[in-house]
Parts: C-alpha cells; sequence; structure tokens
C-alpha cells in the first residue's frame, strides 16, 4: 500500500491508499472553494448522560446528486469533483460536512473504489484488503488527535438507510467522548468480570456462539454468527478468533483472511431476499476500544474489549422494512420479528446461491 496525503482547495485532507508503490498522486484541487465553516458542538443530555453533536450546517450538504455530479468520482477534464486525480484505488478526505469538527472531533469519508455503480461486495479481494488498511491506519492517525477518544469507521449503504451520495463509500466518525453504545458493552464486561472472578465476557460470548447453530461462516482467523438476543431482522456480528482491542491489534494472518469472509458475507445479505430485491440496505460499522481513560469501569482496561464489526439490515422481509417506532425509538427496547436462528439458517442457505 501506498500513501499518498494532500490538501484539497479548502485546506481538508485529501489520502490516496494505492495498491502500486509506485502511483504517483500530483493532482491539484481546482476548485475555488472558500474555507470550510463549521457549527459542530457536543452537547450532554444530563437526563441521559449521553451526548448529542449539534450540526446546523449539515442541511446544506450534497443531496441526490446525478451519477455524472457525483463529488465521489473522480475528477474528469472540467467536471470536478472531492477526488482531483482522474483515478484513485482508495481514498480518505475529511468530510465537507461534518457532524464533528475542532475541538468535537473529525469526520471522514472513505471512497472504496472510483467505480461508481459498484458496492463493497463488488471488489475484489486485493481491493477489500486495501480498504481494511485504510481503516487501520485512519485509526491510528485519528486516535493520536488530542480531541479524539474512540474511532468508529463504517459504512451505510442504500437509499432506505438514509444514503445521500450513491457512490460506494463509508465514514469514519472520531468521537470526543466514548459512545453510548461501546459504554454499555464495557459495563457488562466489567460486571462480568467482576462477577465471574476474571473471566471475559466477550471471549465467552464467543466460546457459547461457536457452539451453537447461529453460526453463518467460519474462517480459520474470523467467525461470523448472528447474536442470541439480535436486535435487526438481519444482524451479524464478525469476530477474529483472536481476541484485539482494535484494528491496530490484527496479525497478517486475519488481515489476509479478512477480505474472503467479508465480502462472502456481503454477497450473502445480498442474496437474502432474492433476485428481485438483490441490493440489501445494510449498515456495517467496526466496534473498537476507546482510546480514552476507562476509570469509569472499574477493572476493565483496552485489551479486555473484542474488535468486531456489526452488520445488520432494516429489511424484514421483500419489500418491508423494520422501522424504530414506539418501543425502539422512544424506550430503545427493540422488537425482532424474525427468530436469530431463523436468520441464520437463511444466511447459511443463501451460501450456495
Amino acid at each position: 500500500m501506498k500513501k499518498t496525503s494532500t490538501r484539497l482547495a479548502d485546506g481538508r485532507e485529501l489520502i490516496y491508499y494505492d495498491l502500486r508503490d509506485d502511483t504517483v498522486r500530483d493532482a491539484v484541487d481546482r476548485r475555488p472553494l472558500e474555507r470550510t465553516v463549521t457549527t459542530s458542538e457536543v452537547r450532554r443530555d444530563p437526563l441521559l448522560g449521553d451526548s448529542v453533536a449539534i450540526a446546523s450546517h449539515r442541511q446544506g450538504r450534497t443531496y441526490h446528486p446525478p451519477a455524472d455530479e457525483c463529488p465521489l468520482c473522480p475528477s474528469q477534464g472540467e467536471r470536478l469533483s472531492e477526488i482531483p486525480d482522474s483515478s484513485y484505488d482508495a481514498v480518505v478526505f475529511e468530510n465537507r460536512f461534518p457532524s464533528l469538527a475542532g475541538d468535537s472531533g473529525r469526520c471522514e469519508v472513505v471512497c472504496f473504489t472510483s467505480d461508481h455503480n459498484a458496492s463493497f461486495a463488488d471488489l475484489t479481494e486485493e481491493q477489500a484488503r486495501l480498504v481494511l488498511d485504510a481503516w487501520t491506519d485512519r485509526t491510528s492517525e485519528l486516535s493520536h488527535l488530542p480531541s479524539v477518544e474512540q474511532v468508529f469507521c463504517f459504512e451505510n449503504r442504500g437509499a432506505e438507510i438514509g444514503v445521500t451520495l450513491g457512490h460506494p463509500h463509508g465514514q469514519i466518525y472520531a468521537y470526543p467522548f466514548t459512545t453510548p453504545r461501546t459504554a454499555l458493552m464495557l459495563r457488562s464486561l466489567a460486571a462480568h468480570k467482576e462477577a465471574t472472578g476474571g473471566e471475559n465476557l466477550f471471549d465467552a460470548v464467543l466460546e457459547s456462539e461457536l457452539a451453537g447453530e447461529r453460526i453463518v461462516l467460519e474462517g480459520e482467523h474470523w467467525v461470523a454468527f448472528v447474536p442470541y438476543a439480535a436486535h435487526w431482522p438481519y444482524e451479524v456480528h464478525l469476530y477474529p478468533k483472536r481476541r484485539v482491542p482494535d484494528l491496530l491489534g490484527l496479525d497478517e494472518e486475519a488481515r489476509t483472511e479478512f477480505p474472503k469472509v467479508y465480502l462472502e458475507l456481503l454477497r450473502r445479505f445480498d442474496r437474502i431476499f432474492g433476485e428481485n430485491e438483490p441490493s440489501t440496505p445494510y449498515i456495517a460499522g467496526w466496534h473498537q476500544a476507546p482510546f480514552g481513560q476507562l476509570e469509569e469501569f472499574e477493572g476493565v482496561n483496552r485489551d479486555d474489549f473484542a474488535l468486531h464489526l456489526e452488520l445488520f439490515t432494516i429489511r424484514r422481509t421483500s419489500g418491508k422494512l423494520k422501522f424504530l417506532a414506539g418501543s425502539e425509538s422512544g424506550m430503545n427496547v427493540f422488537i425482532n420479528d424474525i427468530r436469530p436462528e431463523a436468520a441464520a439458517q437463511r444466511l447459511r442457505e443463501v451460501a450456495s446461491s
């Protein structure tokens, strides 16, 4: 992998990740852009104890542009985009309309390929490995920013999810706090460790799932399963078999196997609902240990956390979506329409389709 960092016309950082070491990236952003001005701030809810990002400037962000005006495609002639060069393998840049900025963190866009009509599942194993390396590199770089406590690499795919740009891409949020979902995991981790005299909860969950009926696919270094208490109709968690706290901890063997396992998982997702609905909308996100202090989670350190990816779709059956209504949105109590065991069975069935 070759990494080349440059600046866009408004001062934002852009980084090319290339498969070839001899690739030269010297294209200049020719757009007449003024410096980006953001109004991001983080407010803490005194009752719930969580944080909300207020980012009113995002109302003006690009919304469903035609394909020939996509800002994530390479620049061609006088059609200028966020990527100055005429081609790329993978690229990361600071979001022009960030939810978090400055002392409130940072938001980046990750373009998986220059092919506008592709998806992550269409990538080759070599391309998917390049994206994994880009995620890892950005996790490392962002973790050193003084305002950053946790790094979240994720992909939203499909208009049903709320995606406003059709180009295959994901995002990276560098939060200035430990996210509520991660805090819940850490509290459960601490409680389990105390109650069992030191047993790791992630290890216990993984051991239980490996012995159960909800395994979707398994490699030498990775395993994917539908969790016992899945929140979503089709939800899969992908774990490395050797516990590590973040992407930086993966060894070369796990990195090499990841593309094959993850691409197969995504392709199975696209076959869940049959040929009439081949592009399953989904959210996929890496859960990594926070880089900040963990004093409030007594007895827990970063190495106790287990890196894993959570993948789920909001589609519950053909032509029908799972909406978060009163119980889910109002009280955070999920109601799943599909038994996790049935979801796992379906994901195993489509392996040979």
